[in-house]
């Protein structure tokens, strides 16, 4: 989705093909993550997030006067929608606002975003997003301290609350501007401008960029934007290169070097690189070629089993290792069999007067109440293996658990967690070090052409030739016991506390005022 986002913003920009568009966008992504890693997806991350701010809200400002303000939108967004929509509303009736476009609570039958879909799958999806998913916790992950991290995810709800006046308002005053192109109601006309039958409203953002802001301000706000699109996927990649290697390359090959490893994250990103690409037809045609929808169509399918096994995992101390992994294997494989059948057949485009061909589970369950309806599934089919598999014993869920995040003992680590790393240079019993006797091997000069491969390698690889340090178990247990810790500053705590308790509140009256 990342990849496709940046591609659409270069195709208006430059007026290239969206594959070349991608091809350049995964090529410097790609250069900049095997390259750089984490330390520079955060570091650009916060530049880029103080761009993107000052830029949104200019546009903000700015639409909102062409428009005549808030209630010249609301009044004007109404009747965005193109001629030929106006004078056969029968025909073209999908190309219309929607009558409940500024009310949240949607109908559960007819609404694009059902209200229980709304309240129990988004919630389901949410969670997931925030609390599980790789590229939001290795930044938490990545904070100084507990209260950095909390400090950090107050911010990010904050910003993300916002997101709905700097994103979403300017996106539908580009409906009201741009009408002909982002309300297009006929799949020639949306071909014509924006060579997607399914529709063009994921160009409603850059189009406004391009054609309202002034020359500096829009190649800031297009360089900003094109930025962080290529951080997000950035983290993308970081995280399923880490996944990979820590979490399935290391089950194949138990012993394998640092180098090894770091080789496989490198060649993981090239292979998600090539599944960009070939999946870009896929999503251009999804949900009615509308991208938020295609990504919470995807969720739904796959992340909401995970989602409930991190609940009952966190909340419920029967859960076993068994019901987890087969009652995960279920909910998976009934998601990616809505998901097949969900792409095997595509939605009628609007105004084509086609017969909707899906299956009845695609065309009459919506993805959202598809959510509930797998979170159920998941949840009874790890609940039931569980009772029937034996427990883990008590000195197993310490501190793993909400109810046993306090305890006093430490918990008790597996052969793996507690296996001292060996390298060339182990310490002595006595606490010395002893060195590996030295194999009189000459080394090449200092200014070779072997050097300096080994130091790009190094350098794409992100290793070190220097030797590594060892650390004492004593050290080891309070590098442990510091990174495992939940305390932190108790006034910046409670400001904390107060922060999260008041945008708890504005949130609720927002789902209020739009309800």
């Amino acid at each position: 989705a990342e990849v496709y986002s940046g591609a659409i913003f270069m195709q208006q920009l430059l007026g290239w093909n969206i594959y070349l568009c991608v091809g350049i966008i995964l090529a410097v992504t790609a250069l900049y993550t095997i390259a750089g890693g984490l330390a520079s997806v955060i570091y650009t991350d916060t530049l880029q997030a103080v761009i993107l701010i000052i830029g949104a809200t200019v546009v903000t400002v700015m639409s909102l006067t062409e428009v005549g303000g808030w209630s010249g939108m609301e009044t004007r967004f109404m009747t965005a929608a193109t001629n030929y929509t106006l004078a056969n509303q029968t025909f073209y009736q999908c190309g219309m606002p929607r009558q409940d476009s500024f009310h949240i609570w949607r109908s559960p039958t007819t609404g694009d975003i059902p209200w229980p879909g709304a309240v129990f799958g988004l919630t389901t999806l949410g969670l997931f997003t925030w609390c599980q998913d790789q590229v939001i916790v290795q930044r938490c992950l990545s904070a100084k301290n507990l209260g950095h991290a909390k400090a950090g995810s107050v911010l990010a709800a904050f910003l993300k609350l916002f997101g709905f006046l700097l994103f979403i308002i300017p996106g539908m005053i580009s409906r009201i501007l741009y009408k002909d192109d982002i309300a297009c109601a006929s799949p020639e006309a949306c071909d014509r401008f924006c060579q997607n039958k399914a529709g063009c409203s994921n160009l409603a953002y850059p189009l406004l960029v391009l054609r309202l802001l002034p020359a500096g301000v829009r190649g800031l706000m297009l360089a900003a934007l094109l930025a962080a699109l290529m951080s997000s996927l950035t983290s993308i990649f970081n995280s399923a290169s880490s996944i990979v290697t820590l979490d399935i390359w290391t089950q194949i090959r138990r012993k394998a070097s640092e180098r090894e490893l770091m080789v496989v994250g490198r060649l993981t990103i090239l292979v998600l690189i090539g599944v960009s690409i070939l999946w870009l037809p896929i999503l251009q045609q999804s949900q009615g070629g509308i991208l938020w929808f295609y990504l919470q169509a995807v969720k739904s399918y796959l992340v909401v089993p995970w989602c409930m096994l991190f609940l009952l995992a966190f909340f419920w101390r029967r859960l076993t290792e068994q019901g987890a992994f087969w009652g995960l294997m279920v909910g998976l494989v009934v998601g990616l069999i809505r998901m097949g059948l969900d792409f095997s057949q595509r939605a009628p485009y609007c105004g084509s007067g086609e017969i909707d061909k899906r299956f009845a589970i695609v065309a009459k369950v919506d993805f959202l109440h598809f959510a509930i309806i797998l979170a159920g599934i998941s949840t009874i089919a790890m609940v039931a293996i569980s009772m029937f598999t034996t427990p883990r014993p008590e000195n197993k869920l310490y501190r793993v658990t909400w109810w046993t995040r306090h305890a006093v003992p430490e918990p008790e680590l597996t052969d793996d967690e507690d296996e001292a790393h060996t390298t060339q240079t182990e310490p002595a019993k006595n606490g010395m070090q002893i060195e590996e006797p030295n194999q009189s091997i000459a080394a090449p000069p200092r200014y070779s052409w072997a050097n300096f491969k080994r130091f790009l390698s190094n350098w794409l690889c992100g290793l070190s030739d220097a030797p590594a340090k060892y650390i004492s178990p004593e050290e080891k247990a309070e590098i442990r016991r510091k990174m495992t810790s939940l305390e932190h500053n108790s006034k910046w705590g409670k400001v904390l506390n107060v922060s999260a308790i008041a945008l708890a509140t504005l949130t609720a009256f927002l789902l209020g005022y739009f309800g």
